[in-house]
Order: C-alpha cells, then structure tokens, then sequence
C-alpha cells in the first residue's frame, strides 16, 4: 500500500531521493572511469569562468569539450566524445 507523510501541512512522498553530486564528486568518478593512460587536460578560459576539457587515449587526437560553466561536465563531454575512439 502506497503512504504519504504529512509534514507542515504539506505531504511529504516517504521515498529516498539521491542528492546530485557535486562538481567536486563528478570529477572523482570521472576520473575513476578514465583510463590511467589517458592524457587529461582541463582549462578555465582565460577572462571567464568557463572551462573546457580534453580527455583522450595516448597515441591518438581527441576533441576538446565545448566550454561549460563546470569543469566536471567539460570532463565528462570529452570523456563521452573520446572513449568511443578506443579500440
């Protein structure tokens, strides 16, 4: 049977919801991910507060991230763009 909590007047689901993870977090599993082998490079734009990102397999070329407002997405485009290169 499905229950609600109430609280303050308001009624509260009874489920555990997961937080988001935090720019700080996203990079540590990122970085978990990535092979040790990989070259990493991440850069703040100078003037900005944009950042961009290049993850890629040694011996090979990968993209650059777009620019984003956090490193961690910058990370985790080039991650995506360039892991499908491996072979």
């Amino acid at each position: 049977m499905f229950t609600t909590q109430r609280t303050n007047g308001m009624n509260a689901m009874g489920h555990n919801y997961a937080k988001p993870l935090t720019s700080g977090q996203k990079i540590e599993r990122l970085l978990t991910r990535i092979p040790p082998s990989w070259v990493i490079k991440l850069e703040r734009l100078p003037g900005t507060a944009q950042w961009r990102a290049l993850a890629h397999a040694p011996d090979t070329d990968g993209a650059w991230s777009e620019t984003h407002m956090d490193p961690a997405d910058a990370l985790e485009e080039t991650w995506r763009r360039n892991r499908t290169v491996v072979v």
